[in-house]
Order: C-alpha cells, then structure tokens, then sequence
C-alpha cells in the first residue's frame, strides 16, 4: 500500500491549528505500533511508538514562521520540525552546551547569521533558518547531512564523510523525519523581474507580467 505521510502530516497540522491554546500542554503526537499519527491528552498506559513530544505554544509562532520561510524560501514543515525537537517551541529554552532559544542556535552560530538576542523568537527563527538554507546549499538538498550538519556541526559531517556515528545525531535525524519526510529538501530560485507596465512605469517583481500587461522584454535579474 502506497503510504500517504505528507498528507497525513498536512491533516495533523491542520488538527493542531483547532485545538484550543488551553490544551497544547497536554497533548501528545505520536505514531501507534501501525504507523498510524495519533494526537492525544490521554495517553495509553502502553509505552507509545515514536513518540514525538508535548506540543505547546504552536500558535504562537505560525504566522513568523510562515513569514521567514517564504522569505528565504525554506520549507515551514521543516522549520516547525525542527523548533518542536530542539526546544518544543520553548523561546527561553538553553541546552547543556549552550544552544539557545526555540532553533537553539549555539552563540558563535548567532552572531554569525546576525542575531543580537538570541532570545528573541523572530531573530532566532530567522537566524536558524538563515544556517538552515546555506546547509541546504553545502549538502546540495541532502536531509539526513543537513540534520546531520545542524546537530553535530558541519566538521563532523566532513570528517566522517556523511552522518557522524553518534547516537545522539542519529536520533535527532529520525525525529526531524517524523514530520519531515522527503529525503532532499529542495529550495526554488527566487527570481526577479524586471519590465515596463502599459503607462511606461518600472516594474520590478517576483511575478512576471500577464501577457499584454507590459511594454517591451522582460529582464529576468535574478
């Protein structure tokens, strides 16, 4: 039987986005002994297959996170993914080693990609994301050396020639594909216009024009 997990990760979004804000804290996602996605606030007493985690505070951050990934054109599926395994969508989270906040993101890797308060969830979300895309370009589209990259470091992922064989990165690649399916995480070039309407004014945009909507040739500049 041809399996449908996007479509089933599309239908357990959309079930969290009706849930009330009151019950977040107590719901559990995970998958049954059938692979089946499962939202529950009543866990069975059975130990539950490929738990996922509590889910709390997921409305909280949609629309910024809808907003940066159509701004650096990175999947939201996987950015939400990747803030509910790192901190569970916790903004004031900070790791053992010194990640911080909802992408933990480590010190130097914030100062590098711009971010002033690392606390602060639109920068750290736009900064993790900013590492997120130049990942996607160093590993050419490869999700298991991304996540891999993204936990362990880029080094290790160099220096072992693929997924660095620590438990810890090999368990945090199978969470992330829980809801992150696809093997390559594929980015589309932005492009941009550039072109004359019919009164003669300059145009640019991520949008080409209708046909008959513009004055001579389309310059495409990016």
């Amino acid at each position: 039987m041809r399996k449908h997990y996007p479509f089933l990760f599309f239908i357990f979004v959309l079930l969290l986005i009706n849930i009330p804000d009151s019950l977040y804290s107590k719901i559990i996602a995970y998958r049954n002994e059938k692979g089946v996605l499962v939202l529950t606030n009543k866990p069975s007493r059975k130990k539950p297959i490929r738990r996922i985690y509590k889910i709390s505070n997921y409305n909280a951050y949609a629309n910024i996170i809808d907003k940066i990934s159509k701004k650096y054109n990175v999947p939201s599926t996987l950015i939400h993914q990747i803030i509910l395994v790192e901190s569970n969508y916790n903004p004031n989270a900070v790791s053992s080693k010194g990640a911080i906040g909802l992408m933990q993101l480590m010190p130097e890797t914030a100062k590098q990609y711009g971010v002033k308060d690392p606390f602060d969830p639109v920068q750290n979300i736009e900064g993790g994301v900013k590492y997120l895309k130049d990942l996607i370009k160093l590993f050419k589209g490869n999700t298991d050396l991304i996540l891999a990259a993204y936990n362990a470091g880029q080094e290790a992922v160099k220096k072992y020639g693929g997924i660095p064989p620590y438990p810890e990165t090999r368990r945090y690649i199978e969470k992330i594909k829980m809801g992150y399916e696809s093997n390559y995480i594929t980015v589309k070039k932005l492009r941009i216009y550039r072109y004359r309407d019919l009164e003669g004014r300059l145009v640019i945009s991520n949008k080409p024009p209708l046909p008959g909507k513009y004055k001579g040739k389309i310059e495409v500049l990016k």
